[in-house]
């Protein structure tokens, strides 16, 4: 992945969850849950099996001041039940939930859930395992697919 060119895209394109939502040409992602409000899709650039991000429909960009309570628990109810399917299907050591982006790029409220693969050693953990810089999956569309299946499996399941 060319790290510099990513940046550049995400600071002056589109914002890319709004992109997909509305169906836009190059901003497709495999959906694993979807419901009036929220989405959640396969990360493009996963750096742990399973990384998922759940983003509201809606163009929000702040976690706390842009929701009103109702809106946010009915947010992180979502997080929590595709966390869920991931450790169901994924068996992670400690999954991790976070809510990146800035200002500048990725402004979009969007939530990380990564499951952490059992047997990471401490050093490669926590924020070292959700770095691209430090190397990401080399998946193929059919593995992708496969694991957009079976997490949908687990979500329907759950």
């Amino acid at each position: 992945m060319d790290l510099e060119a990513y940046e550049a895209r995400v600071r002056s394109g589109p914002c890319f969850v709004c992109a997909f939502v509305a169906g836009a040409t190059g901003s497709q992602h495999v959906t694993v849950y979807e419901d009036e409000w929220h989405v959640a899709f396969l990360d493009r650039y996963p750096t742990v099996p399973g990384k998922v991000l759940v983003a509201p429909k809606a163009h929000i960009e702040h976690a706390v001041r842009d929701l009103d309570e109702a809106e946010y628990l009915r947010l992180m109810a979502v997080v929590r039940k595709v966390a869920l399917a991931v450790e169901t299907v994924v068996k992670p050591e400690r999954t991790y939930l976070l809510s990146l982006g800035s200002q500048q790029g990725n402004a979009h409220l969007h939530w990380h859930i990564a499951g952490l693969p059992a047997g990471t050693p401490y050093r490669q953990q926590q924020f070292h395992a959700l770095m691209t810089e430090n190397g990401m999956l080399n998946l193929t569309d059919e593995e992708t697919a496969a694991m957009g299946e079976c997490l949908r499996a687990a979500l329907t399941e759950g």
